[in-house]
């Protein structure tokens, strides 16, 4: 263990390793864990209700498709929430900028640029507003925010590119 008083340079280093913006993006899913349940719910009882004529005519076999697409939704729910934990994470500090995307099977991929050469991109289309932001660093470009809407996108392209500009101007 090391003691002691902390010098100038150990302080300054430690300001240059805070960050001075950071953002974790996730995709937007509108239906939460209560309310698959209560869809699925009602998904099962309106496919015993609609298979029930079927059984009194004797056309039993009918009901197993009832179940398949019961099943197929449930399946379709549960890999739309599966892709739902993939997230990226932009973090900014007055020496690197930092872009981390982890898939929703955990794959990590990571750039590193230095803040001073980077550039936020954006493309703009007037009807629907912000399609597409862009990290450009020295002739390598990485689309960020890609899960967002387009009013989202323009929310984060000010604010992260007023943390940038102010990185490169020295504040």
């Amino acid at each position: 263990m090391v003691s002691g008083k902390a010098t100038f340079d150990d302080m300054e280093q430690f300001e240059m390793d805070q960050p001075v913006f950071s953002a974790v993006i996730r995709p937007h899913r509108s239906l939460g864990p209560m309310g698959f349940r209560i869809v699925m719910i009602l998904l099962c009882l309106t496919s015993i209700v609609a298979s029930l004529p079927f059984i009194i005519l004797g056309s039993w076999p009918v009901v197993g498709f009832f179940g398949l697409d019961f099943l197929g939704l449930y399946i379709a729910f549960r890999i739309n929430y599966r892709h739902g934990q993939s997230f990226e994470l932009l973090e900014l500090t007055p020496v690197r900028l930092l872009l981390r995307k982890i898939s929703h099977r955990g794959e990590v991929r990571e750039w590193r640029f230095n803040p001073l050469w980077t550039r936020l991109d954006r493309e703009v289309d007037d009807e629907f507003g912000v399609q597409e932001l862009t990290l450009q660093s020295r002739g390598e470009q990485v689309v960020i925010a890609h899960d967002l809407s387009p009013p989202e996108r323009e929310s984060l392209a000010e604010a992260f590119g007023r943390a940038l500009s102010n990185v490169k101007r020295g504040y």
